[in-house]
């Protein structure tokens, strides 16, 4: 068999685990449980207890400070794991090693190895009248398994949601890092920032370290308790760590943090948005922690390498020249304002048209306020998420929110047109797509196979 042959054959099995997967209940469903992931990975030896881990929840930032956490690590010489979710285009996204997504080839063998016990304990529970193992379990329970099977020094795990039931939290993070609390999801996490910020203090692990980005009052005292009732040490920004400066730059941006060891200057970031300054001092502040209990202050060239490195696919991210074109992954009202404010500190654009696709359970009117303020078109679509509201539905909610016409398009590819039309008209136009996660991977999707960065060479 040829090597050609032979990766079309892992792929095509790495592509079936996904499709297995997706057969189980979504990750739109997630259910408040742990019981059946801990018997999965008990049932497989507890492969979580092969590595330590740092453990990352919170509202919005959650992947890029866990990627720049892991860039950091790796700078040090350490093979580390990194989950995170959901993936943009291929689901192998979620599970990357030594900073490389999982090949097709482990993530087939792996799952054969785990197949067994996921349907020993899919038995069990529906022996028990209980459901099977949904999307996101057997994902989590994959994610350990193939990190023990790599190995890794050091796992760094991306929460799926809120924390306390979150199926990932059958690990036990020696590091537990906390992004920016805001609302969301408030139907399963609370209505409340600290009905949310409690459930989330739930992967505090005894005698942890915790780190914290700024917080509401309220999510301040939950996290606090939780720490106390733990025996953990906890600190927050900006007592503790804060961005001491930073300035655009380009391609990026020039940030200088005050970690708890050391302050770290002039370190370049390839990230958009003032945000992403903040999520690098949670990142230093957690590495601090994990390698010298914040002791030991991390060394400034490894620091530079990582963050040079350091990429966040869908967040702020240009896929297209002549027009622009930009995707965010905004999801929810606290990430549409952290996008509406980047755009115009980082980006000189004359005008923008929004290309927006929002999941039936967001906020969408928070979503829209918050980026209204900026457009001067609105084209809107959906992506083919199940969760996806429908494009005209939408459309007649934003005329009536922003009282102006909102362009609707049913096929994402005919909406971005669209708006590139629109955009090649003057070069200080720009298009940003933002809305929801799956919007943003079908558009990167789109982008490489059109070529949208060529298409004005």
């Amino acid at each position: 068999m040829t090597d050609d042959a032979m990766h079309d054959d892992f792929r095509e099995a790495a592509d079936a685990v996904y499709d297995t997967l997706l057969a189980r209940l979504g990750e739109g469903a997630p259910r408040p449980r742990l019981a059946p992931t801990r018997r999965a990975v008990e049932l497989l030896g507890d492969p979580q207890r092969a590595y330590p881990i740092i453990h990352v929840t919170g509202t919005n930032g959650k992947t890029s400070t866990s990627r720049i956490i892991e860039s950091i690590l790796r700078a040090y010489g350490l093979r580390v794991g990194l989950f995170t979710s959901p993936h943009l285009v291929r689901f192998n996204e979620r599970f990357t090693i030594d900073g490389e997504p999982i090949s097709d080839e482990a993530l087939a063998r792996n799952w054969d190895d785990i197949a067994p016990y996921v349907q020993m304990t899919d038995a069990e529970l529906e022996a028990a009248g209980d459901q099977r193992l949904t999307f996101f379990e057997v994902a989590t329970v994959l994610a350990f398994a193939c990190f023990a099977d790599a190995p890794v020094d050091v796992a760094v795990i991306e929460v799926g949601m809120g924390g306390e039931w979150d199926s990932t939290n059958v690990g036990d993070g020696r590091v537990a890092v906390f992004t920016p609390i805001s609302l969301d999801h408030t139907e399963r996490l609370g209505t409340t920032i600290a009905e949310i910020a409690r459930t989330k203090s739930g992967i505090i692990k005894p005698s942890a370290s915790v780190v914290s980005a700024a917080q509401p009052p309220d999510a301040v005292r939950e996290l606090r308790r939780a720490a106390e009732l733990r025996e953990a040490s906890i600190l927050f920004q900006p007592d503790d760590f804060d961005v001491q400066r930073d300035a655009v730059a380009v391609g990026g941006q020039l940030v200088t943090i005050r970690g708890r060891a050391a302050t770290y200057g002039d370190l370049f970031l390839p990230l958009y948005g003032r945000h992403q300054a903040q999520n690098a001092a949670v990142a230093v502040a957690a590495v601090e922690a994990f390698l010298g209990d914040g002791k030991e202050a991390l060394r400034q060239p490894l620091l530079e390498e990582a963050f040079a490195t350091v990429t966040s696919p869908g967040r702020l991210q240009l896929v297209g020249t002549e027009p622009t074109v930009l995707v965010d992954a905004a999801h929810n009202p606290a990430g549409a304002l952290t996008l509406a404010r980047a755009l115009p500190e980082f980006f000189d654009f004359g005008q923008i048209a929004f290309v927006i696709g929002i999941l039936r359970d967001k906020d969408a009117r928070g979503i829209v306020d918050a980026l209204a303020p900026l457009a001067a078109r609105i084209f809107v679509t959906q992506s083919h998420s199940e969760r996806s509201t429908a494009s005209d539905e939408l459309a007649d909610h934003v005329a009536e929110w922003t009282h102006e016409h909102a362009e609707a398009h049913q096929d994402l590819l005919d909406a971005i047109e669209s708006a590139r039309a629109w955009a090649a008209e003057d070069p200080r136009r720009a298009v940003v797509v933002t809305g929801s996660i799956a919007l943003i991977g079908e558009t990167l999707a789109l982008a490489q196979e059109r070529d949208w960065k060529a298409a004005a060479e």
